[in-house]
């Protein structure tokens, strides 16, 4: 998507717009204008000094809005205001979490690391029989559950993350589509049964192989009580939200984000890659990029 918009943005020719022009804010760091003709303007109002631009063009509102409304760039900080920064590559092979298969999972037999013909990663490659293990990334689902302008949070009874807030999310089963899963996850930590109302956002984790898809969901009935799982479910005016005590970035992220959305009375899809920032810890949720953020109206 994001290779997409720069096709668009180099194709399209730059324009002026006169003043009756009407303004847009769609997020709190990208604004698009709107001319009579159908034409936007996607234009840098970074409020700080940031060096990420992006240029001027005009391109046809029916086509553009079809694909996206804003693309930015977030990167949390220990408040909960976001600054922008020049984009970050995203983490080398080297540095992702990768587990090392050390036997076959077809014969028991032993494995060897290379790169098979025709590959270009290291697989482990069954000495025996020949089979080659691959490793894909894990799919997180959950509800991001709306009632009275509240927001169901679980207190995690486990690791990681113990003691702190999160959605009701977790691994997509075999056999389950992705707003099943997140239907089952919520009853199984929230006890909640819930219908889901839309999708909401899709981060991808690279770091540590996940994809966490997050529906919006709404409560059948307003009964709720905490799984194993959770020690305490409890629901959180937006101005009483945890942000301090979360359990992980993908949960900072999409909180904000839909605070973020109601703020602009316009519900979005979000897509985005958390990266962590070099160095910090892996349980700092608070040390990561938010980058190739794609919200679509």
């Amino acid at each position: 998507m994001f290779k997409l918009l720069q096709m668009m943005i180099s194709s399209s020719s730059t324009t002026s717009l006169s003043s009756s022009s009407t303004s847009i804010i769609l997020t709190n760091r990208i604004k698009f204008q709107q001319q009579q003709r159908g034409l936007f303007l996607i234009s840098n109002s970074f409020s700080n000094n940031s060096p990420f631009h992006l240029s001027f063009a005009s391109y046809p509102t029916r086509k553009l809005t079809r694909c996206l409304t804003s693309l930015t760039r977030m990167s949390s900080t220990q408040s909960d205001s976001n600054s922008v920064a020049p984009s970050s590559s995203t983490p080398s092979i080297s540095s992702v979490n990768i587990r090392k298969v050390k036997f076959c999972q077809s014969c028991g037999g032993p494995t060897k690391h290379e790169i098979p013909d025709g590959d270009e990663k290291l697989r482990a490659i069954c000495t025996l029989c020949g089979n080659i293990a691959y490793q894909n990334p894990k799919m997180v689902v959950g509800c991001l559950i709306e009632h009275e302008k509240k927001i169901l949070l679980c207190k995690r009874n486990i690791q990681p993350s113990y003691g702190r807030w999160t959605l009701p999310a977790g691994y997509m089963e075999m056999g389950e589509s992705a707003a099943e899963g997140a239907i089952r996850e919520t009853q199984e930590e929230a006890g909640a049964e819930v219908e889901v109302v839309s999708p909401f956002a899709q981060l991808d984790i690279p770091l540590i192989g996940q994809t966490y898809v997050i529906f919006l969901a709404k409560l059948k009935t307003p009964q709720f009580s905490p799984g194993v799982e959770s020690m305490e479910c409890r629901l959180f005016a937006l101005d009483e939200i945890p942000f301090d005590s979360l359990a992980f970035s993908s949960m900072v992220v999409t909180l904000k984000m839909y605070i973020e959305d109601l703020k602009d009375g316009k519900p979005k899809f979000h897509y985005g890659t958390i990266n962590k920032r070099p160095g910090t810890s892996p349980s700092d949720i608070n040390a990561f990029t938010l980058d190739y953020h794609l919200a679509m109206s």
